[in-house]
């Protein structure tokens, strides 16, 4: 829960703070609605870092908690299913294997928490 925390909050940040560096980054040039968009993108994931982060004393796996496991198991697995596509047609762009292992790693460990065993 700690380190999905981190990763998202600093991805949150990243997109809030510097969208337009993003964007120039990306080779998606500088647009004020897609700026706001990455604004709002990251507040999203600013918002559910911060969530992960109170969450992660609780025990994940069980009844209360149920629904914070189910939320990043599907972001995760959504996320990572995306980025995998994206990278199969654009293997020259090898800049996203980093980004994909973690996304990876991130929804079978979500997964293993929500389809599991709480203890």
């Amino acid at each position: 829960m700690g380190s999905s925390a981190i990763f998202l909050v600093l991805i949150g940040l990243c997109c809030s703070f510097l969208p337009n560096e993003l964007l120039k980054y990306l080779g998606a040039g500088e647009t004020n609605s897609l700026s706001v968009f990455v604004q709002v993108f990251g507040a999203i994931y600013f918002g559910f870092g911060l969530l992960n982060w109170m969450a992660k004393a609780n025990l994940i796996g069980g009844i209360y908690s149920k629904p914070v496991a189910i939320g990043n198991f599907a972001h995760f697995l959504m996320s990572s299913l995306a980025l995998v596509k994206y990278f199969a047609a654009h293997m020259e762009s090898t800049m996203l294997l980093i980004p994909i292992l973690i996304y990876v790693i991130f929804a079978f460990c979500f997964g293993k928490v929500t389809f599991g065993s709480p203890l």
